[in-house]
């Protein structure tokens, strides 16, 4: 395997590794922000989250960014429950906030992920000064798994809204309630990491 396969393929598993459940639980909130005829809202909300996550992982790389482990796991859990208590009171309407705003706000959250990232990457590279070939495919690789996700959530929301016709609001406020009860876990978990 050559050295962008390698970076690639490393950036697509950690993004959808079970054990990284946190990721795939924010990127799936994302899909709730916009109906999903708005397909183009939502890559673009996604791509947002990307440039943010990879801004600082690239800023960790170059030491310009360092946050404890715990605080930067505990960080990450919050912005899951920020965006879960937004997305249930626009349940029954469109975002409210400007959509310049939504995508600063992921992008936002999205450095804070990065930083979940950075531990992984760093431990890889080690002392290695060539930072920006890897950073490079690895982003590719996470962009590449987080649209796997997307993918994956329209397909079903699709499946269950226009093949079983389970109205779709019933069905996103079953998500929302279902990923409400893992983050709040998740949430408590790591703030105890913390004390």
């Amino acid at each position: 395997m050559n050295e962008q396969a390698f970076w690639f393929s490393t950036g697509f598993e950690h993004i959808t590794d079970a054990e990284g459940y946190d990721h795939i639980l924010f990127v799936s909130l994302l899909v709730f922000a916009w109906p999903l005829e708005q397909y183009k809202k939502l890559l673009w909300l996604v791509t947002a989250f990307t440039l943010g996550h990879s801004l600082s992982l690239a800023l960790s790389m170059k030491g310009m960014v360092d946050l404890p482990r715990n605080l930067t796991e505990c960080l990450i859990a919050f912005s899951i429950l920020i965006s879960l208590i937004y997305q249930l009171f626009t349940i029954k309407r469109q975002p409210s906030v400007q959509n310049a705003v939504i995508y600063f706000i992921v992008a936002c959250f999205g450095l804070i992920h990065g930083l979940g990232f950075s531990g992984m990457l760093h431990s890889l590279l080690g002392r290695n000064s060539g930072v920006a070939l890897p950073l490079v495919y690895f982003n590719l690789g996470l962009e590449a798994g987080q649209l796997l996700i997307v993918g994956a959530v329209v397909l079903f929301s699709l499946f269950l809204t226009r093949v079983l016709k389970v109205p779709y609001q019933r069905f996103k406020l079953i998500c929302l309630c279902s990923i409400a009860l893992i983050t709040l876990k998740l949430c408590a978990e790591r703030l105890l990491l913390l004390l």
